[in-house]
């Protein structure tokens, strides 16, 4: 519905400002328009989960409590009419949270789309444009149960992991000699709230934008089931 006024907004030369949505999915596989059955790892007649084919490009990924998902709505006619330029931007949004609030350096591998940690995947980034409203968004790891991605092959991509940034921190903890979070200034119960804020602070620091925050109801992303 916010797509379909924003682009009525721009049908009728009128001001199209830009919309950040942040929230958390309830377990749920999403599968992009061209999506291939392949990369399920079970009977789409018996998932575990729902599974949902949506607008956004790329494969199936997994979404589920502990992931944040960053949905910008965001008109291009304001930024810049390149959709490479706004992948990168959301990759850039993405390794400056991880950077300047957890000190995890993370990159982007050649090719591919999304943040990486070594070979661990921590967001996976899927979008769909219309008349330069861009929309869909990514998807952050931060405290998720990340067995719901051995029942397919994420985003398509095979033989590489996917990351959390608790699992990172758990990680460096052990390095470290430390057995708790407590060893690395973070109470993982706290984790979703401050990666939430760190998102919404780099983006609008990335877009050049001015964040007015509030509260709205859930919102429903067409999606459709695959056909089995």
């Amino acid at each position: 519905m916010i797509v379909r006024e924003k682009i009525g907004l721009i049908e009728r030369n009128e001001e199209c400002p830009d919309t950040l949505i942040v929230l958390q999915h309830q377990p749920v596989y999403t599968m992009g328009t061209g999506s291939s059955l392949e990369y399920l790892n079970f009977d789409i007649k018996n998932a575990p989960f729902d599974v949902y084919r949506t607008e956004r490009g790329g494969e199936v990924t997994y979404h589920g409590p502990g992931q944040l998902i960053m949905y910008p709505i965001i008109n291009l006619r304001n930024h810049k009419m390149d959709l490479h330029w706004y992948l990168r931007e959301l990759e850039e949004v993405v390794i400056r949270v991880l950077s300047a609030t957890f000190s995890i350096k993370a990159s982007r591998i050649e090719g591919l789309t999304g943040v990486w940690v070594g070979d661990q995947k921590l967001a996976a980034i899927g979008i769909k444009v219309s008349q330069w409203i861009a929309y869909h968004g990514l998807a952050l790891n931060v405290t998720t149960d990340l067995e719901p991605f051995n029942l397919i092959v994420p985003c398509g991509i095979r033989n590489r992991k996917v990351g959390s940034i608790k699992g990172l921190l758990g990680e460096a903890c052990l390095l470290n000699g430390h057995t708790d979070a407590k060893a690395h200034h973070f109470d993982y119960s706290q984790l979703i709230d401050i990666t939430s804020q760190s998102l919404i602070r780099e983006f609008s620091e990335v877009f050049q934008l001015q964040i007015q925050q509030r509260s709205v109801p859930i919102l429903e992303f067409l999606m459709k089931k695959p056909e089995s």
